[in-house]
């Protein structure tokens, strides 16, 4: 059996709606892959249901890091709520809102878990790297809405030269991002997680979760688009 962890962005679940035309796809094709022999762990993101609560709340009053992580980790549950209820027939009944959380029965009877955020000091990429490591998964697929990881900030000034990168190392692409979290940071896979993929040897494949045909030559180990980072 294989298993893959998905990282599902919350900018492919809900960039300001919820996404139920791409969620109703998404299902079609895990279904597909259930009956293939492959189990999925599914870590979801919090999207602009987070941003817009931190922002809300930054209107009102000052509030702290942790605090914005607490609502964006509350975003990830709500978000990952939604992926189960959709899976409900298929998942594990109980959102796994903690990586270390203690499963009920023989998790081999059950092909797919979702996830969500866990603790303030990171995203939810850091859970999906605990996550694959406790069900040694084969591979990390972080879906989100870009189809590779830049040499640089595609969005700032200096972007204009930015370069695809195809394939990176650990060392290499966290001299790229900042080592350091702050909440609602925009870098393709968390600086936290990415330290702890290092130390574990995970590899992660950073791509666009919209394109299911993409994530079935992943799945399948063909020729893909994507930063394959280890």
């Amino acid at each position: 059996m294989k298993t893959i962890v998905i990282s599902l962005g919350g900018s492919i679940i809900v960039p300001g709606e919820i996404q139920t035309e791409f969620l109703k796809k998404f299902k079609e094709f895990i279904l597909k892959f259930l009956k293939r022999d492959y189990r999925f762990i599914i870590v979801t993101g919090g999207g602009s249901v987070a941003r817009n609560y931190i922002k809300a709340a930054s209107e009102i009053t000052k509030i702290s890091d942790e605090d914005k992580d607490w609502l964006g980790i509350h975003a990830t549950r709500i978000n990952a709520h939604l992926i189960r209820t959709i899976f409900k027939k298929e998942a594990y009944p109980v959102v796994l809102d903690s990586p270390l959380k203690k499963i009920n029965g023989n998790s081999e009877k059950y092909r797919l878990f979702i996830a969500s955020g866990w603790r303030p000091g990171w995203s939810s990429d850091y859970c999906a790297v605990l996550l694959a490591d406790r069900f040694k998964a084969d591979k990390i697929i972080n879906a989100s809405n870009i189809d590779y990881a830049y040499d640089k900030d595609p969005s700032t000034r200096l972007g204009a030269s930015a370069k695809p990168i195809k394939e990176i190392t650990w060392a290499k692409y966290r001299k790229i991002i900042s080592s350091k979290w702050t909440p609602g940071m925009k870098v393709p896979f968390d600086p936290i997680a990415s330290k702890m993929a290092q130390k574990l040897k995970i590899t992660v494949i950073i791509t666009r979760g919209t394109d299911l045909q993409n994530l079935k030559n992943i799945l399948e180990n063909k020729d893909h688009t994507g930063t394959v980072v280890h």
